[in-house]
């Protein structure tokens, strides 16, 4: 089993394409497999009347509008071409979200592994049937969502062309309390939509998103920043590199402890039996030609001679030769 991690750099990179590009190193380092970011233009994201979020009022101000605040954190197209020739460059996988249904034309161009859809577009019909008909691998995140709205969003999508989808589950609200995060719905989500099921993380920490592979989830999605007292939006919801590299090498143990669900003695332990078992030993010394009863045996490591599982068969029988205390029968 390989988890995929995708690095959710989104807009943390404050419309600077230099920041994007260390974001990419960075990622790179912490072992993620991929890096994502965000592909929109703004004016055909939100209208001028849109409000912010709570959260991004918390952490931007309740001044601008949502437009304004998006205006400053747009990368150019050029600038997304040149992202993923240096995510090539520097060996790790290129995605970027796109919000509008332009950007997802722009995007289909750059031959992307897959497409990976947020929460806020689950109930846009046009924008996925647009995903749908390009019939390229979806991994779509699942925040405020009911489980017949996912249904639905599968429905059409499969409809539209695309067969091959993995479902997020996911909480928006950044950041989730822990209370709210409901990790064992993935359980139903899978039984439900028979589909893979994987998880995209806004808690505070890397508890959550390992614990989710220890669900099985088969995709982890995390928020990371290079500096978390950065201004804009996302960062105070977002790891740090370091903080990444944590949450990838805990994934990656996950990983090979999972094993292959057979309960069975492993190689590394098969050693160990020996010393950790025991056996049937004398309690006192023992004539030859002595009945074997409770009172002259007992059980004490090691584990290399009868095992005590066999008691009752040595009970009643006679020794064949003198033993010491202690000695294995």
């Amino acid at each position: 089993m390989h988890v995929t991690i995708i690095a959710e750099a989104g807009v943390n990179h404050n419309g600077s394409l230099q920041l994007a590009q260390k974001m990419v190193e960075k990622a790179k380092e912490a072992g993620a497999d991929y890096i994502k970011f965000q592909t929109f233009i703004p004016k055909n994201l939100v209208s001028k009347y849109a409000g912010k979020a709570e959260y991004q009022k918390h952490t931007t101000g309740g001044e601008e509008s949502q437009l304004h605040m998006l205006e400053k954190l747009v990368l150019t197209g050029q600038d997304f071409v040149e992202l993923k020739a240096y995510c090539e460059q520097v060996g790790i996988g290129f995605l970027s979200t796109p919000f509008d249904l332009e950007s997802i034309h722009f995007l289909d161009q750059l031959d992307m592994d897959f497409w990976k859809l947020p929460s806020g577009e689950i109930t846009n019909l046009p924008y996925l049937e647009a995903i749908g008909r390009t019939k390229k691998q979806v991994v779509m995140s699942t925040g405020m969502c009911e489980i017949w709205e996912i249904q639905e969003a599968i429905q059409i999508l499969e409809k539209a062309g695309t067969k091959d989808i993995t479902v997020l589950h996911c909480n928006t609200e950044y950041p989730t309390p822990f209370c709210d995060v409901n990790l064992l719905a993935m359980k139903q989500m899978a039984e439900v939509l028979k589909k893979p099921i994987g998880y995209s993380d806004h808690t505070v920490g890397i508890e959550v998103p390992i614990a989710a592979v220890a669900l099985g989830a088969v995709v982890i999605e995390k928020h990371f920043t290079l500096d978390r007292t950065m201004e804009g939006p996302d960062h105070k919801a977002s790891l740090e590199p370091d903080e990444l590299k944590a949450m990838v090498s805990a994934i990656r143990n996950i990983e090979k402890s999972l094993g292959d669900g057979r309960k069975k003695r492993t190689e590394s332990e098969e050693k160990n039996c020996a010393v950790a078992r025991k056996s049937i030993v004398a309690k006192c010394k023992i004539q030859k030609g002595e009945t074997f009863t409770e009172e002259n045996l007992t059980v004490k490591r090691p584990g290399t001679g009868i095992s005590p599982m066999k008691w009752y068969d040595v009970l009643g029988t006679q020794a064949e030769r003198d033993y010491e205390a202690d000695e294995i029968i």
